[in-house]
């Protein structure tokens, strides 16, 4: 049985698919409509992607596309671990700007669910991490948005030991007030 637990920010959902053991290893059904029916299952999705990162404490984010090129994410490691976050964006939400996280592994098989409305972004824990996850979206390189991983008001408590290695376009990012009207 699936397992479904909404954080709290109950519109993300933390999903562990039940691993079936023996002698040769698990299996796991990692996405079933049938299993998450009420909740992801009404996605459609149109996309697989795959990342790998090398070092602990890359961090990826945060990400998030403008309607109505939005997506939503269902979030999982293949290998190592992650410290996985998604910050809500919505401007009408009682939850705006708030956050939330999960530490998703390859060994526990967690998952994510980030839905359309949020920022979303990862820091490797382990080295050697490889992620996969699926959207609801296509990718649409010019309604691409972001926050900066250390706005002070969003105050993540991030699992680093000194700076994240960040690409040179996350570095740049703007806080969260600084984003203006972005279509949530």
């Amino acid at each position: 049985m699936t397992t479904i637990t909404p954080l709290a920010i109950p519109d993300v959902l933390l999903i562990t698919p039940k691993r079936h053991g023996d002698a040769r290893g698990w299996f796991s059904e990692t996405w079933s409509e049938r299993a998450l029916a009420g909740t992801v299952a009404e996605t459609t999705f149109v996309q697989d992607n795959q990342a790998f990162s090398a070092s602990p404490g890359t961090l990826r984010g945060l990400h998030f596309q403008k309607p109505p090129f939005a997506q939503g994410k269902l979030i999982r490691a293949l290998r190592g671990a992650i410290y996985d976050v998604a910050v809500d964006i919505r401007r009408a939400s009682p939850t705006f700007g708030q956050w939330v996280a999960a530490e998703l592994t390859a060994e526990g098989g967690e998952q994510l669910w980030v839905p359309r409305g949020f920022a979303h972004a990862y820091c490797t824990i382990t080295p050697d991490c490889e992620i996969f996850y699926k959207v609801d979206n296509v990718y649409a390189p010019d309604q691409e948005g972001g926050v900066i991983w250390n706005d002070p008001d969003l105050g993540i408590a991030w699992p680093l030991d000194g700076e994240p290695l960040l690409s040179a376009k996350d570095k740049l990012l703007p806080r969260l007030k600084d984003l203006g009207d972005i279509g949530f």
